[in-house]
């Protein structure tokens, strides 16, 4: 089973190649301009046990907004390619992370259906350089992208970084159940409707 995709998007806004292995090792690269970002999706991959290469072109003289928007729209792109048809998937995935006095909760359902929970109060708007609205900007995209239904809840935290790597990291341990194959399941679609 390959489950590996490369999709790539050129709008006049950005122009972005996303390429991933779902069963990989945690190997990223990432060139987007958006150094925050980053650090982030290398959270994903190394706690997803993705690998993942982003390499993104966008119009950040206006600001990061399209930019992170894309990557989520064709990151999700890229995991509904490489998914396949989901049959043996375990489907569901949930992971609580914590980094020192914050705790997150992500909860996936590789559902075919979109849908974005996202529950995070920053105790600042900026991290660095980064705008942290944009956050959900990158998850929206991507679940519309991917088919999935996504729920973030950040429990604690008053570090705004510690904040949002714990979203991250969690979101990596939560996707990589979700996509593990159990083998009990065979080639069985983990669902009633017989579809997903």
């Amino acid at each position: 089973m390959n489950r590996s995709a490369e999709v790539t998007r050129n709008t006049l806004e950005t122009q972005i190649t996303v390429r991933v292995n779902l069963d990989g090792s945690g190997k990223a690269m990432f060139q987007t301009g958006l150094p925050f970002l980053d650090h982030m999706l290398d959270q994903v991959a190394r706690h997803g046990l993705i690998d993942l290469e982003i390499n993104a072109k966008g119009d950040l003289h206006i600001d990061a907004h399209h930019t992170a928007e894309d990557i989520g729209i064709t990151l999700g792109q890229a995991v509904a390619k490489a998914v396949g048809d989901k049959k043996g998937l375990r489907r569901y995935g949930h992971a609580y992370v914590p980094l020192d006095e914050a705790l997150s909760r992500v909860v996936i359902d590789l559902s075919g259906r979109p849908g974005l929970e996202y529950h995070i109060e920053f105790t600042r708007a900026r991290i660095g350089d980064f705008d942290v609205d944009l956050f959900r900007e990158f998850f929206q995209g991507l679940v519309n992208h991917a088919g999935m239904t996504l729920h973030i809840d950040n429990l604690r935290g008053i570090n705004a970084h510690h904040q949002a790597e714990t979203v991250f990291k969690a979101f990596g341990r939560a996707l990589r159940m979700a996509l593990e194959i159990d083998p009990r399941m065979g080639d069985a679609m983990p669902s009633t409707k017989g579809s997903l």
